[in-house]
């Protein structure tokens, strides 16, 4: 089962492999990300990944959905936390009773042929004021659905336990499963 793992994201790197048991091989690329719905995307990343990688590639891409804003900021969190920061992304619901969101990760596979196998996991919650550490995008935002912590406040065993990355991935170790990736 050998694949490249193509992310500039130490943390997204550093949980794929604790939830592996074993080292990846990876590689930053930095990836021109289309506009789009969240499959589209990482269907696009995962291809513009091949084509600087021999073998089969793994992109991940996470989305932070607000249901109040009809699930944006979605694909596009990752920016909107580099320009504004946590606190302002929240500000954003300030005005807003629903303070509601999910969760997305996609796991997108390159298979044979250009065939690109997606991997979704999706977890609820809600939006809150950054607790923990603010060092992994969004994970001191949000508070998953039956939690009193939000993502960052857990321990990794109790996050890989519940997250949509460790939903996303249980389908990705099944898929891996039937299949062998070589190069």
């Amino acid at each position: 089962m050998a694949f490249t793992f193509v992310s500039g994201n130490a943390f997204k790197l550093k949980e794929l492999q604790e939830m592996m048991g074993v080292p990846v091989k990876s590689i930053n690329i930095d990836l021109v990300e289309i506009q789009g719905e969240p499959e589209e995307v990482a269907c696009a990343k995962c291809r513009a990944a091949q084509l600087h990688v021999d073998g089969p590639v793994l992109i991940e891409d996470s989305s932070l959905c607000f249901n109040a804003l009809n699930g944006m900021p979605g694909v596009y969190t990752k920016w909107f936390v580099e320009r504004m920061g946590l606190e302002c992304l929240v500000k954003i619901l300030e005005t807003y009773r629903n303070k509601a969101a999910y969760a997305q990760c996609i796991y997108a596979l390159s298979g044979d042929n250009g065939v690109v196998h997606l991997f979704k996991g999706v977890r609820h919650g809600n939006i809150v004021t950054p607790r923990g550490s603010t060092e992994f995008g969004w994970d001191s935002i949000f508070e998953p659905d039956g939690y009193i912590q939000t993502y960052a406040e857990m321990t990794s065993e109790n996050k890989y336990g519940i997250s949509d990355r460790s939903e996303a991935f249980k389908k990705l170790m099944a898929h891996l499963a039937q299949k062998k990736y070589t190069k």
